[in-house]
């Protein structure tokens, strides 16, 4: 693949030689772990975990049985044992003792639930003395609820295809929610195998992570009416963490396909009346996984992979060890109606959780501070596999290297309130708030670093070494490190990444002097720390990163890569005479660059003609655009200049980087002066309109995918900036009646325009527009089409209906709990009005929003936070939001805030 380099050549800065310093993995391990809140080491060790679970859908409770084998051949006796457990009642707990084909059971007569630690300690009635033996056995009985706060084992409902509504369950158990459904040791340490059996309703289908042993018809026995239930028994499973262990009952259609490599079955599982919506994940499936088998050079190792869409689901999906559930709209999509972003997610989304199945479940984090091993290298892998596997899809890596994962992750973490990836992680709680671009985004850019400093065969052999080394245990960020020095032949990996991963922040690498000659240039370079809000400080705010400069020049990349660990280095650049040369090469390594105004003027010709590689383009922008908002930068000109260079610009991840500046920009004009605000919109409007007619307001029968792209981002920008303009106001005119005669007409009105061109009409519309729009959320049937809604209504020009949008979020009329503060963030993000009124709705309404999350996942109010709290730019906000959580604090969204 042309995105990972080969045969790197690394020189080291001032001639310095990197000099390995071996530190003892044990030590660094053993220093971590201190201060981790887990379960007592007096514990026996979990092997094997036998559950049986009875869900009761009339009263929305479950019962469990459980026997967990443990190994005590490190114990002498056992009194108690504490367990991880939340909302559930035990009702009773025994200890049996086998020796010499006898058995013994010690009874429990004492249990005790810690609310707050989430868990229960049983206390047995004598102590057991399990010197000679290497095993034993807890027996335990136990009920919970089938909760709708989508974690746990928790019930969705939906309509099926007569308009019935119906009930399905199913499980969520990463971070810390294996323990709301059976008592067990929820750490990612701690692993077993399971066996597991349903007892369900006869109509219904019941799924796990492994295939079905056996299914057996029989009566309920319990029930007044003799209802037929099913049992199904699932095959014992390999070794893995509890959160990765997953169930699903309830009714489904199913999507069936075989990989032609290994003979692996996929299923994509649907509700009722949809299997068709699954085809386009079934064939990304299928590719996929046959790509990971080849590239990790370990096969998948389980006989079957399910990916299952989830009526409700807080997240975007969960890899459940080959039971992959999946939020609806990240899984289904309508065959020839989905638009390109939407069948872009569902790829992203599928490559992601199986890239998984290796990185998390096969080979798994030891504890939550290195979760990034599982989130940063899928995220890595997302990109990597769909730019080499579909063609329709080919500007991925330029838009990972530019505005996708790269851009977030510098957004985050330029803050001083940012955290380390490998971020240290005493109270389990605590992993739910790194959940982030940090963990996922800058994950994947470190990864991406790494693998250009390699190269791809080093870089891959590596990775095998690690899978095969690994398998089936846990590990460490230094693990991974290692393989990758044994497979470099003596890179000192872990010295190197040390720096990106252990600590916060990223470095600015500026240019300081310049020396121009006919062949060659001269630069003396700088590393600083990059804080977005210019406040670096360089006595106290000091920071060295270990820095692979990547240089491109008008010929291309160069093939050297210069180390730079210091703070200054010297470099000199062979160069024509009158070429370029730019810093950080194809966006390899994350963090800004600030080049002087001759580079950025020699670049110029390279960027009006195209032939600057398209992340260049795009990175290049970003990174001005933040020196800019870090002061940096002597005045607006300088990033106003440079734009001017993108005049004929019309690749589409470019225009994601003028866009995102743009509209950030109009923001930042619109609280100086109106006069000032609309000088800007005439500027933008400049650059916007001649796209219309390069790639016009309709799909043309075989047009390249990058203009579905490139549209889909104009009119974006036509509803922030020419939502006025007469033709504008027209083409949309014209599209929103088609909708209203036909909304399943998308050759005319596409969904990739659909959002935008909704924002449009309520710019310019009224209450009948707003109504129009509102009323089809509620008679569209894909949840991609309810979404546009959602993310629409609140660009009305109307005062009184962006207050209705925002009372709608919390009305209980048919917003899922999975998408309510989508409404809120479309206000907020309407204008100063939105932003004021959508602030003012979160401190008015914050007990409602506690109530409707309820105990679901904490990154519900995150979403809330961000949508509500956001988007304001004055110091006094910024005290006054800080005021508001300090009187109502928020603990676990502490990070968010």
């Amino acid at each position: 693949s042309n995105h990972i380099q080969n045969n790197r050549q690394p020189i080291f800065s001032n001639n310095l030689s990197i000099t390995k310093q071996k530190i003892s993995a044990m030590a660094s391990s053993s220093s971590k772990s201190a201060g981790r809140v887990l379960l007592p080491s007096t514990n026996p060790v979990p092997r094997h975990y036998e559950l049986k679970f009875t869900p009761d859908f009339t009263n929305f409770t479950f019962t469990g049985e459980s026997t967990m084998n443990m190994d005590c051949s490190a114990l002498t006796s056992i009194s108690s044992i504490t367990l991880h457990a939340k909302e559930l009642s035990i009702h009773s707990a025994s200890l049996v003792l086998l020796s010499n084909d006898n058995e013994k059971r010690v009874e429990c007569t004492e249990i005790t639930m810690n609310f707050k630690a989430t868990t229960c300690k049983l206390v047995f009635e004598e102590k057991a003395n399990v010197t000679n033996l290497s095993d034993c056995k807890l027996v335990m009985k136990f009920s919970g609820f089938l909760n709708d706060q989508m974690a746990g084992f928790y019930r969705s409902k939906y309509v099926d295809v007569h308009g019935k509504q119906k009930y399905m369950a199913s499980t969520q158990f990463e971070a810390l929610d294996a323990r709301r459904a059976f008592p067990c040791c929820d750490e990612p340490a701690l692993k077993a195998t399971f066996g597991l059996t349903l007892f369900v309703p006869g109509y219904f289908t019941a799924l796990s992570n492994m295939p079905v042993k056996s299914v057996h018809t029989r009566v309920d026995d319990d029930s007044n009416d003799g209802d037929v239930m099913k049992e199904f028994v699932f095959m014992k499973s390999p070794i893995m963490s509890t959160y990765l262990l997953a169930f699903c009952v309830g009714e489904f259609d199913c999507l069936q396909g075989v990989t032609n490599d290994t003979g692996t079955a996929i299923s994509v599982y649907t509700p009722p009346g949809q299997s068709y919506k699954g085809q386009f994940a079934l064939d990304v499936g299928l590719k996929c996984l046959e790509f990971y088998n080849s590239f990790f050079e370990v096969p998948y190792p389980l006989p079957k992979l399910d990916m299952v869409a989830i009526p409700e689901f807080s997240a975007g999906a969960m890899e459940n060890w080959g039971l992959v559930t999946y939020r609806t709209v990240d899984l289904l999509i309508s065959p020839g109606k989905a638009s390109q972003s939407q069948m872009q997610r569902v790829c992203v989304v599928v490559c992601h959780e199986l890239a998984h199945q290796w990185f998390g479940n096969l080979v798994t984090m030891a504890w939550w501070d290195d979760l990034w091993l599982n989130e940063g290298f899928a995220s890595y892998m997302e990109n990597y596999s769909i730019y080499s596997l579909f063609s329709q899809f080919d500007y991925i890596w330029d838009e990972f290297s530019s505005t996708g994962a790269l851009s977030a992750a510098l957004r985050l973490d330029a803050l001083r309130s940012s955290h380390p990836i490998q971020v240290p992680i005493h109270h389990a709680e605590e992993v739910e708030q790194v959940f982030d671009a940090i963990s996922y985004c800058k994950g994947a850019c470190v990864i991406k670093m790494i693998a250009a400093v390699l190269g791809e065969k080093s870089f891959r052999h590596g990775l095998k070494l690690y899978m095969d080394k690994h398998k089936y245990k846990n590990t460490e960020t230094y693990h991974l490190w290692d393989c990758w020095e044994e497979a470099s032949k003596g890179l000192p990996i872990g010295e190197l990444m040390n720096s990106w991963t252990e600590q916060c922040g990223f470095p600015l690498l500026s240019v300081v002097e310049e020396e121009w000659k006919e062949n060659e240039v001269k630069l003396k370079l700088q590393q600083t720390w990059f804080l977005s809000d210019g406040s670096y400080d360089k006595k106290n705010d000091r920071k060295l990163w270990c820095i692979p400069v990547f240089f491109l020049s008008n010929s291309g990349l160069l093939s050297s890569v210069t180390w730079i660990r210091e703070e200054f280095c010297s470099v000199a650049i062979p160069i024509s005479k009158t070429g370029y040369i730019k810093l950080n090469g194809n966006h390899e390594v994350p963090m800004r660059v600030r080049h002087t105004d001759a580079m950025i003027n020699r670049m110029g010709t390279s960027i009006m003609n195209k032939t600057m590689p398209v992340a260049d383009r795009g990175g290049l922008l970003l990174d001005n655009y933040a020196l800019l908002k870090a002061k940096m930068l002597d005045s607006p000109r300088e990033l106003l200049n440079l734009l001017s260079f993108y005049r004929n610009e019309t690749n589409p991840i470019v225009w994601q980087s003028i866009s995102s500046i743009l509209v950030t920009l109009k923001s930042f004009m619109s609280q100086i002066s109106v006069n000032v605000h609309e000088l800007f919109r005439q500027f933008a409007k400049k650059m916007i309109l001649p796209l219309v007619d390069l790639v016009g307001w309709t799909p043309v029968p075989g047009e390249d995918h990058s203009n579905l792209l490139l549209r889909g981002t104009m009119v974006s920008l036509l509803a922030s900036f020419c939502y006025d303009d007469e033709k504008i106001k027209n083409e949309a005119n014209l599209r929103f009646l088609a909708f209203i005669t036909d909304a399943n007409d998308t050759a005319y009105f596409p969904s990739d325009i659909r959002l935008s061109v909704f924002k449009i009409i309520l710019k310019n519309g009224g209450v009948q527009e707003y109504e129009k729009i509102q009323a089809y959320y509620y008679t569209a049937v894909d949840q991609a089409e309810k979404k546009l809604v959602l993310g629409s209504l609140g660009w009305t020009n109307d005062r009184s209906l962006k207050n209705r949008t925002l009372e709608w979020t919390l009305s209980g009329e048919g917003v899922k709990t999975q998408d309510f503060f989508y409404p809120m963030g479309s206000v907020s993000g309407s204008g100063n009005e939105g932003t004021e009124l959508s602030w003012e709705f979160f401190q008015k309404n914050l007990p409602r929003i506690q109530t409707k999350i309820g105990k679901a996942s904490s990154s519900l109010m995150d979403a809330c936070i961000f949508n509500c709290c956001g988007g304001f730019l004055s110091n006094e906000k910024a005290d006054e939001i800080e005021s508001f959580f300090k009187t109502n604090p928020l603990p676990k969204s502490g990070r968010k805030i």
